[in-house]
């Protein structure tokens, strides 16, 4: 997988000059442009729309400060039609306009070219087991929040405390499938992963019932499989950490890539709020799209 991967940073570098789609890059790590875009952020740390943005300007920026080219050479050299949308893209990422940075000799922003290695640590395992379930329902209440990478989601935290102690009962009684109990559904993620990006929360339980009690939303899970992770320790960094591993560590070492899906997680708190005991569920499926093993 990582060399498929690497291969497709080949194809970016070569391409930066041209429109680059997603769709063409998964072919080349040959997988979904669904899981390709998954695991780049989750590997690189970055979207990789802002990856291909930043690559780009970081070779546009040589050129503009060399002085060998004008402005608007260089722009259509980067498949910018105007002079405009170029100096707009190039003040993103650098903080300066590209005239300004050619006439006071500016420091400007680098991003270095990705190259992806396995690094093997072996310290751990991951605990996981395969799952296949028929269509469900997630059925609690849902809120819009940002996603947040680290540190707690207050947004989370605020809608859980307005729901109320008497509600959760009631949410929690209607679960009557794994994963048990109540829940955490986060759905709609934008492609991008990027730190602030809004997706839909559900706080609720995993049921098979086809009519929620009025005043609950609900979602419908398709049929499918789905692998789950446990993982336990401090909260809510064990959390966050899991959901990175799973993407840079599991995934490269198996036979699966994500799937369009809600994840799911199970989490018991300890009694002071400082740990957890976590169970992540990622709908999966083989990789190429051949049969379950």
């Amino acid at each position: 997988m990582l060399e498929r991967l690497n291969e497709a940073m080949e194809y970016i570098e070569s391409h930066l000059g041209e429109r680059i789609e997603a769709a063409e890059l998964a072919r080349t790590a040959m997988t979904s442009e669904y899981h390709f875009r998954r695991m780049f952020s989750a590997l690189a740390g970055v979207p990789l729309a802002e990856y291909i943005r930043r690559r780009r300007m970081t070779l546009a920026g040589a050129e503009v400060l060399a002085g060998d080219r004008t402005l608007l050479d260089v722009a259509v050299r980067y498949g910018y039609d105007t002079g405009e949308g170029f100096a707009r893209a190039f003040r993103a990422v650098h903080g300066i306009g590209p005239g300004e940075a050619r006439r006071t000799g500016a420091v400007l922003r680098s991003q270095q070219r990705l190259t992806f290695r396995l690094v093997v640590e072996g310290s751990s395992a991951m605990h996981y087991r395969l799952v296949e379930k028929e269509e469900f329902r997630v059925v609690g209440r849902k809120a819009r929040v940002p996603l947040i990478h680290e540190g707690p989601n207050q947004a989370i935290a605020e809608f859980i405390r307005g729901i109320g102690r008497e509600e959760l009962d009631r949410i929690a009684a209607l679960s009557d499938q794994e994963p048990a109990g109540l829940v955490g559904v986060s759905d709609q993620l934008d492609p991008s992963r990027a730190e602030g990006t809004e997706l839909d929360y559900y706080h609720g339980v995993v049921t098979a019932r086809q009519d929620p009690p009025e005043g609950l939303d609900s979602l419908t899970v398709p049929a499918g499989s789905w692998a789950v992770f446990e993982s336990s320790g401090p909260f809510p960094r064990t959390l966050q950490y899991l959901w990175r591993d799973v993407f840079t560590q599991w995934f490269p070492s198996n036979p699966y890539v994500s799937r369009p899906g809600p994840e799911i997680l199970r989490v018991n708190l300890s009694g002071d709020g400082s740990a957890a005991e976590a169970e992540l569920w990622i709908a999966v499926e083989r990789a190429g799209g051949g049969p379950e093993a």
